[in-house]
C-alpha cells in the first residue's frame, strides 16, 4: 500500500505495515524497560501484531514524551526549568539523562529483537508539540517564534535521520515506522496553546505553515530510508478535533487517534484517508481500565466494522485499518497494559477473518 502524497524522492514509496494489524500509542507503565519490551515483544511480535520502542515516562525527567524528543535534537539542547523544558547553550544534566534513557533502551530493543523480521514502530514527539512545550532561552515557548520553531523542526529531522539509521543496525531486519505525537496541534492551529506565563494564548498558526512545517520533517525522515525504499511516518494525535486533512496534506502515511472521540461530522476525511491509502490507525481499546469488565474483542471488532458506513468495502477498509488503543497506556496498571495490547491483536485476527 501506498501513501496518497506524492513522494519526491525517486526511491520506492514508503510501505506502511500490511493491515489489519494491531499496535501501541507508545507508552506504558512503570519503570522496568527490559520487561515492557519483552511485553511488547510477547503481545505483538507476531502478525499481525506491529511491536514498538515503549516510553516510560513513569522513570522521570528525560523519559517523558518530551524529553524523548530533545534527547533526539541535533545542535540543540534542552534542560528542565520550573516552568518546563527551556533551550539553553550547552548539554546539562536533563540533557544527558534523556540521552541516556534513549540508549539504554535501545541496547534492550536491540538485545530483544534478535532475529526479528518484521514492522517497528519508534514514537517522538512531532515539531509543533515541540516547539508548543519548549522555553527559548529568555523568553516565551518556541512556538511564538517562527525562526525557533524552524530551527526545531529541522533539528528533529536530522535526530530522527540519525535516529532511524542507528536503529536499522540494531535491528536489521526491521521495517521502521516512525509516529509523529502531535497532541498539541489542534490548539497551535485554534490559538489555544497558553503562553510561558500561562495568562494568555499564542496567536494560532496559519494551517498552510503548519502543514508545510510538518512536511518538511516527514520528508525528512522519508529521505533517511534505505537506497531502494523510504521510511513511513505516521502521525499520532488523541485530541478531539485531529485535522486530518492537514496530517493528509502533509504526507502522513498514517494517522492514529482515538475512535470514541469522533462524530459524523468526521466521515467525508475518514473516507478521503481510506480513498487515498492512508492508513487508519483507530484507537478503539481504553487506555485505562473500564471500571466494568473491559469490552470484548466482538465488541472492539464491531467498533472498528462501523467503518463501514463510509461507503466502502470491507476489504477496502480492513486494508487500512490498525487497531491500537484509545492513547497512551501510561496511567494504565500494568495489567491492563498487558490486556489492551492483547485485546489489540485478537482484534486484529478477529478482522482478518471478516467477509
Amino acid at each position: 500500500m501506498t501513501t496518497a502524497a506524492a513522494d519526491s524522492d525517486p526511491r520506492r514509496a514508503p510501505e506502511p505495515p500490511p493491515a489489519p494489524a494491531a499496535t501501541g500509542v507508545g507508552s506504558l507503565p512503570g519503570d522496568d524497560m527490559a520487561e515492557s519490551i519483552r511485553m511488547v515483544m510477547g503481545e505483538l511480535g507476531e502478525p499481525p501484531g506491529v511491536p514498538f520502542l515503549p516510553e516510560l515516562p513513569q522513570r522521570g525527567v528525560g523519559a517523558d514524551m518530551i524529553g524523548r524528543g530533545a534527547a533526539l535534537l541535533v545542535d540543540l539542547y534542552a534542560e528542565v526549568q520550573p516552568s518546563g523544558w527551556r533551550i539553553v547553550d550547552r548539554p546539562g544534566r536533563d540533557h544527558g539523562r534523556a540521552r541516556s534513557h534513549l540508549s539504554a533502551d535501545l541496547d534492550l530493543l536491540e538485545e530483544y529483537t534478535q532475529g526479528y523480521v518484521g514492522p517497528l514502530k519508534i514514537q517522538v514527539a512531532g515539531p509543533w508539540t515541540m516547539a508548543a512545550a519548549v522555553e527559548l532561552p529568555h523568553g516565551d515557548k518556541m512556538l511564538a517564534d517562527t525562526g525557533a520553531v524552524r530551527d526545531v523542526a529541522a533539528s528533529l529531522a536530522e535526530g530522527l535521520r540519525l535516529h532511524a539509521q542507528d536503529l536499522r543496525k540494531r535491528v536489521p531486519g526491521a521495517q521502521l515506522v516512525i509516529q509523529l505525537d502531535e497532541p498539541s496541534l489542534p490548539g497551535v492551529l485554534k490559538g489555544s496553546v497558553r503562553t510561558a506565563s500561562g495568562f494568555g494564548a499564542l496567536r494560532a498558526v496559519e494551517e498552510n505553515v503548519v502543514r508545510d512545517l510538518l512536511r518538511s520533517v516527514i520528508d525528512g525522515v522519508k529521505a533517511g530510508g534505505p537506497a531502494d525504499s523510504a521510511i513511513p511516518v505516521i502521525v499520532h494525535c488523541c485530541a478531539p478535533d485531529v485535522p486530518f486533512g492537514t496530517l493528509h496534506r502533509a504526507g502522513a502515511a498514517g494517522i492514529s487517534f482515538d475512535m470514541s472521540l469522533l462524530s459524523g461530522r468526521h466521515d467525508e476525511a475518514l473516507g478521503e484517508l481510506i480513498e487515498a491509502g492512508v492508513l487508519l490507525l483507530a484507537g478503539v481499546v481504553p487506555s485505562t481500565e473500564p471500571a466494568t469488565p473491559g469490552p470484548a474483542v466482538s465488541e472492539l471488532r464491531d467498533r472498528v466494522l462501523r467503518l463501514r458506513r463510509l461507503g466502502f468495502s470491507w476489504p477496502q477498509v480492513a486494508e487500512a485499518v490498525i487497531v491500537t488503543p484509545s492513547c497512551g497506556l501510561s496511567g494504565a496498571s500494568p495489567g491492563w497494559a498487558r490486556r489492551a495490547l492483547r485485546l489489540c491483536r485478537d482484534t486484529a485476527r478477529a478482522l482478518e477473518e471478516v467477509d
